[in-house]
């Protein structure tokens, strides 16, 4: 299915100062991908690859992931219709992680519980010292019971 063609490590120079894609892999064979949205910066997700995601991805010009909970792979938006177009990748100088902006189809969530982004919260610690999570999204894009059925 993959025609891409990603390059073996190589020494530290060529990973940190060189023109091929060297991913470094974690021990389960993953890389950390941050999805960003192409037009805001917003942080959406983040998700796991291996070199089939990742070449999928490349390939295809639409975001695939592993998914570690099913052990498979999994194309964003295949099931909610919020396909991820991926007009940039960036990788760390260590290449041991990346960022992907995109553009998301459908109603432009991501998150499967109906929000824009998966971080839809942040911790606040109040005066009483008793951390919590307070919303960034007030609102919902969708209800999730209709687009994946109830749980």
């Amino acid at each position: 299915m993959c025609t891409s063609s990603i390059s073996e490590r190589g020494n530290k120079d060529a990973v940190e100062n060189g023109d091929f894609l060297m991913p470094k892999y974690d021990s389960d064979g993953l890389i950390t991908a941050v999805v960003t949205e192409v037009s805001t910066g917003d942080v959406l997700m983040v998700g796991y690859m291996n070199e089939e995601a990742l070449k999928r991805t490349i390939d295809t010009g639409e975001a695939w992931y592993w998914s570690r909970s099913r052990q498979s792979f999994w194309k964003k938006g295949e099931t909610s219709g919020q396909v991820q177009t991926v007009h940039e990748i960036l990788t760390d100088c260590d290449q041991d992680a990346l960022v992907l902006k995109v553009s998301v189809a459908g109603n432009g969530a991501t998150c499967h519980v109906g929000y824009h982004s998966c971080f839809f919260r942040k911790i606040v610690k109040p005066d009483s010292g008793n951390v919590r999570l307070e919303r960034v999204y007030a609102e919902r894009v969708y209800d999730p019971d209709d687009v994946y059925g109830k749980s």
